[in-house]
């Protein structure tokens, strides 16, 4: 039977009732356009699209299942939509954390006027916080995604977390080994890390409960241990000291650093919630943006307000009688040096860089909010040209560790600009280099790698019980 034959007995129902074709290769199917002929006529008029109605010939369905190409290895969208592996936007937002994080440590933190510069005013503090919630974001894709792993896939996921922990823990003690002149937050990262593991068990609101927990309750614990706990007794310890006073690193680590885990904590869960909404839709993206700004509107508004209309700025002088107005405002703009007074919780009103009170820890969070939706949304517009900042966003790791290296052996000081250009233009230039070739940065491939090697030799995956064969039947003599 010929191909034409064997369409028009399909088409045409010429086969007997309850008899099916013959079996072999589908015959080309009409396809129906969605034209009436006539327009405005309904149904019935136009003879429910018979001979008025266009028809195409379609293929016939491939039984194949489809290759996987290159679609399925690209790791980046210009869209900022999730493919198989990355979403573009959380990867620039990160490369923007990181070119505000140089740019805290090599540009100056005053202009010409001898006021705040620009570039320390969006920078400083925040995007520090910005790196740790998107590292809580990082933590959500790792374990599920929308929905959190159980079993042994959520188990195995949770133990490679605990290995990224420690190894990150490690790669900021080596680094501290160094006379650094800056703080590194790999150290502080590590514990973070090790901390989240418990909460990537959590819904989304649970998360947000936990955030704002962090954010309020942290602070006041941070401000009553500074009178009973050692403070920046290191600043950047390594491991002679950790092992020689674990007391004084610790609670440096957790309550009284420059980045202190347990306050910072608010970021991560915030990262972990976010991470678990569909961020690829338009809604969301747009909502990040506006709630972010709401909140670090908010939390600013507040502190300036009662420094400005409440007396603030007084209750904080007559309660510590050495500090003086110039003293206050210089917390307020460039943040404690190096821990807030703890003569009285007013203190937690401000919302200086790094002073970590709740309403700092809310402006931060709100501002990375706004990071992370406004590049998702200028992905979907202006994707291409932000490949840069994604590459480098896809490996912050080594790009971090190479500028804290740089920063022990280069004086920057003298032309800080200058420094700060070849800087990022060096590692924007080899981090798409290094993207297009081999993929993942170096340290990050050995970290992912470890951390999953790891997690597969101690937790394997149930093996399959063996089919047991149908016993026949015994015959009856």
């Amino acid at each position: 039977m010929t191909q034409q034959s064997t369409q028009e007995v399909v088409l045409e129902g010429d086969l007997p009732v309850g008899q099916r074709p013959q079996p072999g290769r589908r015959p080309p199917r009409e396809v129906w356009l969605g034209d009436r002929g006539d327009e405005g006529c309904t149904a019935a008029e136009s003879g429910l699209w018979t001979a008025a109605t266009p028809v195409v010939t379609a293929p016939p369905r491939s039984t194949s299942a489809p290759r996987q190409g290159a679609a399925t290895r690209n790791v980046t969208s210009a869209d900022g939509r999730r493919t198989k592996r990355r979403i573009m936007g959380v990867d620039v937002a990160r490369g923007f954390a990181l070119i505000g994080m140089i740019a805290v440590h090599v540009l100056s933190a005053t202009n010409a006027a001898g006021e705040p510069s620009l570039e320390w005013t969006l920078f400083a503090g925040h995007s520090a916080a910005l790196f740790a919630t998107l590292a809580g974001v990082s933590l959500a894709f790792m374990t599920g995604g929308r929905t959190p792993r159980h079993g042994r896939d959520g188990s195995r996921a949770r133990f490679s977390i605990l290995v990224r922990a420690l190894l990150l823990f490690a790669i900021g003690l080596t680094v501290n080994l160094l006379e650094l002149p800056v703080y590194n937050i790999l150290i502080y990262y590590g514990l973070m890390f090790l901390l989240a593991i418990p909460f990537t068990l959590m819904s989304v609101r649970w998360l947000l409960a936990s955030a704002a927990f962090f954010a309020v309750v942290m602070p006041f614990v941070m401000q009553w241990s500074l009178s009973v706990l050692p403070a920046h007794v290191y600043g950047n310890p390594s491991f002679l000291e950790i092992f020689s006073d674990p007391g004084s690193v610790f609670a440096e680590l957790f309550l009284t650093g420059t980045y202190p885990a347990l306050p910072w904590m608010t970021f991560i869960c915030l990262g972990l919630a976010l991470g678990r909404l569909p961020l690829s839709r338009d809604r969301v993206q747009v909502l990040l943006v506006i709630v972010g700004a709401v909140v670090a509107a908010l939390s600013r508004g507040i502190s300036m307000l009662m420094l400005l209309r409440f007396d603030l700025e007084d209750a904080l002088i007559n309660a510590t009688p050495w500090m003086t107005s110039e003293d206050v405002w210089n917390i307020q703009y460039y943040g404690p040096d190096p821990q807030l007074p703890d003569t009285t919780n007013l203190w937690l009103l401000l919302t200086g860089p790094h002073t970590n009170t709740p309403l700092a820890l809310f402006e931060s969070a709100g501002m990375a909010m706004i990071a992370l939706g406004a590049f998702l949304l200028l992905c979907r517009v202006i994707g291409k040209w932000l490949t840069w900042l994604g590459a480098m966003g896809s490996m912050t790791l080594t790009l971090y560790v190479s500028h804290l290296i740089f920063m022990a052996f280069v004086w920057t000081d003298g032309t800080p600009w200058f420094w700060y250009i070849v800087q990022i233009v060096v590692a924007a230039l080899f981090a798409v280099a290094w993207q297009h070739a081999v993929g993942a940065g170096p340290l990050e491939r050995f970290v992912t790698r470890a951390s999953k090697g790891a997690a597969a030799a101690v937790i394997r995956p149930k093996k399959a019980l063996p089919r047991r064969r149908a016993e026949t039947p015994r015959r009856r003599h």
